[in-house]
Formats: structure tokens, C-alpha cells, sequence
């Protein structure tokens, strides 16, 4: 036989304190198109040490999910002179930035970085990178 749950009364003053305290993650997308130029056979990929800058805070966005690029120490092979289309997600910016950079930090040259990127009310864009 089953149990009857009754839902449980919550008083209004503990309800405004949780909302009070209720954080929204809203997450930032970005679509990064690269285009392979120089190199008949070229790679690509990403580190987990890539993140958003907040411009106005010390506050820094995480990497926290990629789809059509491969994460170091693998590789993704970009067709010679065509667009590379790949698409990263971050942790969420604070409400007040307005500007931030986008920076891949690693142990050697050439990695991604787009500065000075303008915010905007849905928090998904389009770049274009070179390397």
C-alpha cells in the first residue's frame, strides 16, 4: 500500500531568506570558429587551464565543458583553409561584468586568447580565433 506524502508548510520569512540566498549559475557559451590558413595538415585543442576573465573583478569563469574539440594532450585536425567551428562553456560571469577576456593559459606559445569581449544579455557568442 502506498504512503500519502503531504507536502510541508514553509514559513514565509525561511522562504524569503532561501530566495534571498538562492545563487543563479547561468552559464557562458562560447562558439569559436578557427580558420587553418597557413598549414596544409593543422591541429587544434583545448586545455583544461582556459578561462574567462572579468575585467571589472578578479572573478574567473572555469572551463567547464567542449564539444568538437579535443582536450589536451589530444588533438582535433582542421581542414586546410576552411572554417573550424567548436563550441566551449563556462562557468557563469558575476552580473556586473561587462567586459571580459577570453585566455587558454599553457606552457607554451600560441594559445587561444580573445580580449576585451563586450557582454551581452544571453551570455553566448561567436568568435573568430587565430593562433
Amino acid at each position: 500500500m502506498s504512503e500519502t506524502i503531504i507536502k510541508p508548510k514553509i514559513s514565509e520569512e525561511i522562504l524569503r531568506k532561501l530566495q534571498s540566498e538562492t545563487i543563479e549559475e547561468k552559464q557562458v557559451i562560447l562558439h569559436c570558429c578557427y580558420k587553418s590558413e597557413f598549414f596544409l595538415e593543422e591541429k587544434i585543442r583545448i586545455w583544461s587551464s582556459t578561462y574567462l576573465i572579468d575585467r571589472g573583478s578578479d572573478h574567473i569563469s572555469k572551463l567547464i565543458h567542449f564539444e568538437n574539440i579535443s582536450l589536451f594532450p589530444n588533438w582535433t585536425d582542421v581542414p586546410h583553409g576552411k572554417e573550424y567551428w567548436f563550441t566551449l562553456v563556462f562557468s557563469g560571469l558575476p552580473k556586473d561584468c561587462k567586459v571580459f577576456d577570453f585566455i587558454e593559459l599553457i606552457p607554451q606559445n600560441n594559445g587561444f586568447f580573445e580580449e576585451g569581449i563586450v557582454r551581452n544579455g544571453s551570455d553566448v557568442y561567436k568568435i573568430r580565433l587565430d593562433m
